[in-house]
């Protein structure tokens, strides 16, 4: 099964209904982003789809839902990878990090979680390295803090200036056998996203 497959596979299995607040779920069909309160968004499907081919997680993976909202995609996430992965979504919005964690928790996904963001920092390095970390929010530049927190290998898509950017780090090393951290960056198409806060 190729990749559109798996995600056509993963949005039939966590319908966007059970992410979306009470008075949105009538549009839940539209194929466009829908609020959920706090200046955020729930993104639209297409787009979604879009992103989760190209990050391609596999069984399996460690994966980090950085932006998680109202935990849709970290829920799409979790059943991509199925029992055997891990994924993490961290969200800075307490209230929406509230919501995203019961909805979140009503998958019976136990494999998944999602949290509160610590404040300054990106992601959540001492729950990494991940295989996969997906971005739903736009980056005025790459952010390294969140490179460095892929394995080597590993696989980042992330909006950036208006442009989706599938992000590897390269699997190379340093003489000290260190990862060296560089990353091979494609750009996909361009989209619109709610800012990212990285302080």
């Amino acid at each position: 099964m190729d990749a559109a497959q798996r995600v056509a596979e993963a949005m039939a299995a966590c319908p966007r209904e059970g992410f979306l607040p009470r008075r949105e779920r009538r549009h839940a069909r539209r194929d466009g982003p829908l609020p959920i309160g706090h200046g955020q968004t729930n993104s639209q499907p297409r787009t979604v789809a879009a992103m989760l081919e190209l990050l391609d997680v596999q069984p399996g993976d460690s994966v980090l839902d950085v932006g998680a909202g109202s935990a849709w995609t970290t829920a799409l996430l979790a059943h991509l990878t199925g029992p055997t992965g891990r994924v993490l979504g961290v969200e800075r919005i307490p209230e929406l990090a509230a919501v995203g964690a019961a909805n979140l928790e009503r998958t019976g996904m136990p494999w998944a979680r999602l949290g509160l963001a610590v404040p300054g920092v990106l992601g959540s390095p001492d729950d990494g390295p991940f295989d996969r970390i997906l971005v739903s929010a736009e980056a005025q530049t790459l952010p390294r803090s969140l490179v460095d927190q892929l394995v080597p290998d590993g696989v980042m898509v992330i909006p950036v200036r208006g442009w989706m950017h599938r992000v590897r780090r390269d699997p190379g090393f340093d003489a000290d056998g260190n990862a060296t951290g560089d990353a091979q960056v494609e750009v996909h198409g361009a989209y619109r996203f709610v800012p990212l806060v990285e302080d």
